[in-house]
């Protein structure tokens, strides 16, 4: 009877310690899936649970300490193992986007992402910054002087990395092999926008429509996109002679050619005893007659005569 006694106390102490919360997060900031309840209109993580922020921010109090910042519209998937002693340990894997981690991270905890596997070296305050993009780029910051070294490892095992505290790496492609060490665009969530501001408009805040089309479309096919301003056209400085051009262009189909308009008046001359040119197609050497199909044909008749000597 003592024998069963312990046993149903070992099972009911292993029940409890498995139904301990992770942590909990606000249902109006995330959609939450597995073990959970819900009080005061917060969501109580259990054991084995993913949270999918929505368009903002949602931040996950973790009931061991500290915070997880999953980014607008990212998914992280949080698991909680057994401990005898201290807090339990946590595997955090980040399917998309991006987290960005505070707490007393111990050896037992883990960090994932579809591509690298990162562990915890020592116990220590960490704050990390991780991203992940869809063509598998893991940008990954190790912040704080007294950052534990995560050890980073390939799902297969054949590469490693360690970062230190105070690195900024991407790792191409979520490759240890394609590394660049000195990153410098930011792993975490990126700054809110202000109230009533959409993630567009915050885009162009530092400059306007006009400007960025300009610095993106610098080319004459922008212009005629209306992308970018015309640039106006050089006006000559006063007093100096110059002269004008005016002329007509003109196209038949049936490739006859277009008699030419004639030219309009003389421009007035901007100094005094110059003279201003006024020049327009007439003033060019005329175009010879079009040779028609009936004279070649007399002239290739006329040739082949001389040639055989019946011209």
């Amino acid at each position: 009877m003592k024998l069963q006694l312990a046993f149903l106390f070992a099972v009911l102490c292993g029940a409890a310690q498995a139904q301990q919360p992770i942590g909990n997060v606000a249902v109006q900031d995330a959609t939450v899936a597995g073990e959970l309840t819900v009080n005061n209109g917060r969501a109580v993580l259990v054991a084995n649970t993913t949270v999918t922020a929505k368009d903002h921010t949602a931040d996950v109090t973790l009931h061991r300490g500290g915070s997880i910042h999953v980014c607008a519209t990212s998914g992280l998937h949080i698991t909680a193992g057994k401990s005898a002693t201290g807090p339990a340990p946590l595997m955090l894997s980040l399917d998309r986007g991006a987290i960005e981690v505070q707490m007393a991270a111990t050896t037992s905890d883990v960090i994932m992402t579809p591509d690298l596997r990162f562990g915890i070296a020592s116990n220590g305050p960490l704050d990390l910054r991780l991203r992940v993009t869809s063509n598998g780029d893991t940008c990954v910051e190790n912040r704080g002087a007294n950052a534990p070294i995560l050890t980073g490892a390939d799902q297969f095992g054949e590469s490693s990395y360690n970062l230190r505290s105070g690195q900024h790496v991407l790792f191409e492609h979520g490759s240890l092999k394609e590394v660049v060490d000195n990153e410098s665009s930011p792993c975490g969530c990126p700054p809110a926008p202000a109230p009533g501001l959409s993630l567009a408009d915050a885009a162009l805040k530092a400059g306007s429509t006009k400007q960025a089309a300009e610095a993106q479309h610098p080319f004459p096919a922008a212009i005629s996109n209306g992308l970018a301003p015309a640039a106006s056209v050089p006006q000559a400085p006063q007093n100096v002679v110059h002269a004008q051009v005016a002329t007509t262009l003109s196209y038949d189909a049936n490739g006859n050619a277009a008699s030419p308009q004639p030219p309009s008046e003389p421009a007035e001359t901007n100094a005094p005893g110059a003279v201003s040119a006024s020049a327009s197609t007439s003033a060019a050497e005329p175009h010879p007659a079009p040779q028609h199909h009936s004279d070649v044909a007399h002239w290739i008749g006329h040739f082949f005569k001389r040639l055989f000597g019946r011209g």
